[in-house]
């Protein structure tokens, strides 16, 4: 309404202001938000715009201060002491008895503990009510078995309930030892994290929430168990996702000053986060390589400590450090963060400093593209066996070996989780998306998925590559490579063996072929008897599309999403790996298409409209529900190919509250 309320200097920590003053409470009202992203802040291509949530938040005089709840837990065998703190705000103009109650309510919603207190809190002052809440035998959080309890906090003015106020929360141990690594609910436990921006192939920075989620499950596929919010404050509904998943969480803070509005931006981190049980870290920023040795750096993050030790004292601190490890500013940390094995000498920082625990905070690098396998600079390709590195990186490999061999070690976070938009290093323009990805873009799984996946989960696992489609190229040798967790694996080129090899642990095979179209096929034995078998066939010419939606039903909230994967195939239905048709799609007027990619990091195609090549064999689409409830009908055609056509269902649902859309100005 033409009146200023401030200036925030991040794109990435949460913001709130007042209007209170400034309403009209009679007529239209107009807000207006000015973005400026010419100075970048992320590392990554970041965009411009609004891609976090913004809330009109209405209570009475007096209510749970913004952010006003804080839950920590002691565990003792068969019981758990819930530390209650509610901060609570009085913005009338006299003193006000406030009544608090603190009330635990289980998953299935029934309430299990309760307690409350009364104060009389001064009038435009803010008062602290402690309560204590025993629990027998708790279930707690972990990422096996992510149990989520519920604070409602109930605040009363006299007779009156005047708020009512929800702060999900679990109940879980965690210690950071110097000798035998990271421990939760007492029990040790190797992270296996990534490193994940905010981007995703179509939308870029502006995820809806559910795009979190569908990350987030195939991270999990993989047995990854952690990810690093890279470089700065995750949106909330990432760490939701986190806690309902059972995903642990280094929480980050873009900017590492003591200045009043980075102390600001660093509280506001903690103060919105900290009553999630996913997160396990604060980390304080990431390679301040200015700073990070010095004593400047050492007065900055004493500073800062200070403050998150005195909002969460349930938590360590880290620095992701590329160097200077054993200076003024690692003796301050909790947990020296380590960030690549070529920067520093882990071994003898372990010996210097046996005392202090170790987090690879940011390791690997490994650049490869999906479906490619030799480098080509001139289209911004890297080759999908991941040998080809930037100086600091390291192979996939060499990397896991390294770290899983030290016990000290608590766990390690690969960059990168995915493929994301910006920063193409080695292969620059055409290049306009990073080769770092463990998944690229779309969240398609390169061979390196395979890799970490034999590795990092239970689950049996043999993975061949290269494809098999090598046109003109009969009886030129090929380098096959195998992932597998079996203990040995045999090739079949066409039936014929072409020998069987050990796997050692940690590790891959590697055959050198001579190239006859037909089937290549891998065989894996445990105990000398065969368990499983992988192939890889020279198909036919594409001849066919398939649609495949990660849910065939979403909520009619113009918010839920259903990422739908493109496939071409041949007249055998085999995935054709080397097919980049272009697809052209319609959907019916019940919901739209937000976005399309295909995981090509020197695609220049729009991300909005209704057409895109497949790379590879694949491309994706996102579509997105409308409050319209009823069958979404998605097609998808293209020349020369069989069309394809499938049903979504937008389900009815109970929306959250939502200020109609008006016209941009």
């Amino acid at each position: 309404n033409g009146h200023f309320l401030g200036r925030h200097m991040s794109g990435y920590t949460s913001l709130r202001y007042d209007i209170s003053d400034y309403v009209n409470y009679d007529h239209k009202n107009i807000l207006v938000i000015r973005v400026d992203a010419s100075q970048f802040e992320g590392w990554f291509y970041e965009g411009t715009g609004i891609y976090r949530h913004i809330w009109l938040v209405k209570t009475d005089p007096l209510h749970v201060a913004h952010w006003g709840t804080f839950v920590t837990s002691e565990v003792n065998h068969d019981s758990a002491k819930l530390i209650i703190k509610t901060r609570t705000s009085n913005e009338y103009d006299e003193a006000t008895q406030c009544q608090v109650t603190s009330r635990i309510v289980d998953a299935d919603g029934k309430a299990i503990g309760e307690a409350q207190s009364t104060e009389t809190v001064r009038a435009w002052e803010n008062e602290e009510f402690s309560h204590e809440v025993i629990l027998k035998n708790p279930r707690l959080w972990s990422t096996e078995s992510p149990y989520l309890y519920r604070l409602v906090t109930m605040v009363k003015k006299g007779e009156t309930t005047v708020d009512v106020y929800q702060t999900p929360f679990g109940i879980r141990t965690i210690r950071f030892d110097a000798h035998k690594g990271f421990f939760l609910n007492g029990k040790p436990l190797k992270i296996k994290g990534v490193c994940c921006h905010q981007y995703h192939a179509g939308v870029g920075s502006a995820l809806p929430d559910r795009i979190h989620e569908f990350r987030l499950e195939k991270l999990k596929k993989i047995g990854c168990n952690a990810i690093r919010c890279a470089h700065n404050p995750p949106a909330p509904e990432l760490l939701d996702a986190c806690d309902r998943l059972g995903m642990l969480v280094i929480d980050e803070h873009r900017m590492m000053g003591s200045s009043p509005q980075f102390l600001g931006q660093l509280e506001s981190m903690l103060l919105r986060d900290r009553n999630h049980p996913s997160v396990i870290l604060w980390c304080l920023g990431n390679e301040e390589h200015v700073i990070q040795g010095t004593q400047v750096g050492a007065r900055i993050s004493s500073t800062m400590k200070r403050l998150v030790k005195r909002l969460d004292p349930s938590r360590s601190v880290t620095l992701a450090m590329n160097g200077e490890w054993g200076s003024v500013v690692s003796l301050i940390m909790d947990v020296q963060g380590c960030n690549y094995l070529r920067l520093g000498d882990v071994d003898k920082y372990h010996k210097d400093h046996p005392d202090h625990p170790i987090m690879a905070t940011e390791t690997a690098s490994t650049l490869s593209t999906r479906g490619i396998y030799a480098d080509d600079k001139e289209k911004g390709y890297a080759n999908a066996y991941g040998t080809t590195l930037p100086f600091w990186g390291s192979t996939a490999e060499d990397m896991w070996r390294f770290w899983a061999e030290r016990p000290f070690v608590s766990g390690v976070f690969v960059w990168a989780g995915f493929d994301y938009g910006g920063e193409a290093e080695l292969f620059w323009w055409p290049g306009i998306s990073t080769n770092f990805g463990i998944m690229d873009t779309c969240g398609f799984p390169k061979d390196n998925y395979y890799y970490y996946k034999a590795w990092w989960s239970e689950e049996t696992l043999l993975h061949i590559f290269p494809h098999w489609n090598w046109k003109a190229r009969e009886a030129e040798v090929i380098d096959v490579w195998c992932y597998s967790n079996c203990e040995e694996v045999e090739l079949f080129l066409n039936g014929k063996s072409l020998g069987k090899k050990k796997m050692r642990p940690n590790s891959h095979l590697e055959w050198k072929v001579k190239y006859a179209p037909g089937k290549l096929e891998v065989k894996g034995y445990r105990s000398g008897k065969s368990i499983t078998t992988a192939k890889v066939e020279t198909t036919g010419k594409p001849a066919r599309l398939k649609l495949t939606p990660h849910h065939l039903a979403i909520k009619a909230d113009n918010e839920d999403i259903s990422v739908v994967k493109v496939s071409v195939l041949d007249v055998q239905g085999r995935l054709v790996p080397t097919a980049n048709n272009e697809v052209t799609f319609s959907i019916s007027e019940k919901a739209r298409i937000i976005g399309v990619g295909n995981g090509n990091p020197s695609s220049h195609e729009p991300d909005k409209g209704a057409k895109r090549k497949v790379f590879n064999g694949l491309s994706q689409l996102i579509i997105q529900s409308s409050r319209e409830t009823g069958e979404i009908k998605l097609r998808a055609e293209s020349p020369g190919l069989e069309p394809t056509s499938i049903i979504i269902r937008a389900e009815n649902c109970t929306s959250k509250p939502f200020v109609p859309s008006v016209s941009s100005f």
